[in-house]
């Protein structure tokens, strides 16, 4: 079997960019999305790539270690640190998950003890001291694509062919059927107090990510 790639969303500040870093991973083949903590991120920017990914749940980044180290995959760092390589270098060994860094802040001491190594991307223009999380995620993972010989998709004409929807969604969820349906009834009956953020789009219900489980 050959290399794969995992992506971890832990701590990013606005989730309406894992829709859109969802569409990134399926572009460049990653294997399974990795959703830690919050589960109920918005899926607004995926435009549909959100039915061709794997999402797996877990309480916390040490349950994500532990399932991960099971499938022998390093887990990378995407951050500006002193031992950081340039990604460019493809300092990848095996099968590799990808944690990056709150919009902000960068990623936190203890995101940072769960990784194995980290790589950081180049920057050639003064502008701007760091990339937007999505963007960053897309070069990353291209070029972990690039190292592990990922074969390019065909192509019609002047776009890349999509394909077919799955019958159906394999995704894993750490809690079980009736907690979550429990927790939709609590979201729906204090939908108008405002309790529960919306995600900042008005997005409905059918663009969290969290429908992804046991629909």
């Amino acid at each position: 079997m050959g290399h794969e790639s995992y992506v971890i969303v832990h701590n990013i500040a606005k989730r309406h960019n894992v829709g859109t870093l969802a569409r990134s991973a399926t572009a460049f083949g990653v294997t399974e999305v990795i959703l830690v903590g919050r589960r109920d991120f918005n899926a607004f920017g995926s435009h549909g790539s959100t039915s061709h990914l794997k999402f797996r749940h877990f309480h916390s980044l040490q349950e994500a270690r532990v399932f991960l180290k099971e499938k022998d995959c390093d887990i990378c760092g995407v951050e500006i640190t002193d031992d950081a390589v340039a990604v460019n270098q493809h300092p990848f060994k095996t099968s590799t998950a990808f944690l990056l860094g709150n919009e902000g802040s960068g990623l936190s001491p203890k995101e940072c003890e769960i990784c194995d190594f980290f790589v950081y991307i180049p920057q050639y223009g003064c502008g701007t001291a760091s990339l937007n999380v999505t963007v960053a995620a897309s070069i990353v993972l291209h070029q972990f694509g690039v190292w592990a010989g990922f074969p390019e998709r065909n192509r019609d004409g002047n776009k890349f062919i999509v394909a077919e929807k799955p019958a159906l969604k394999q995704s894993f969820c750490a809690e079980t059927k009736e907690s979550i349906i429990q927790e939709r009834k609590s979201k729906r009956e204090n939908a108008s107090t405002g309790f529960f953020e919306d995600g900042g789009n008005g997005s409905s219900p059918s663009d969290m990510l969290d429908t992804l489980f046991y629909e």
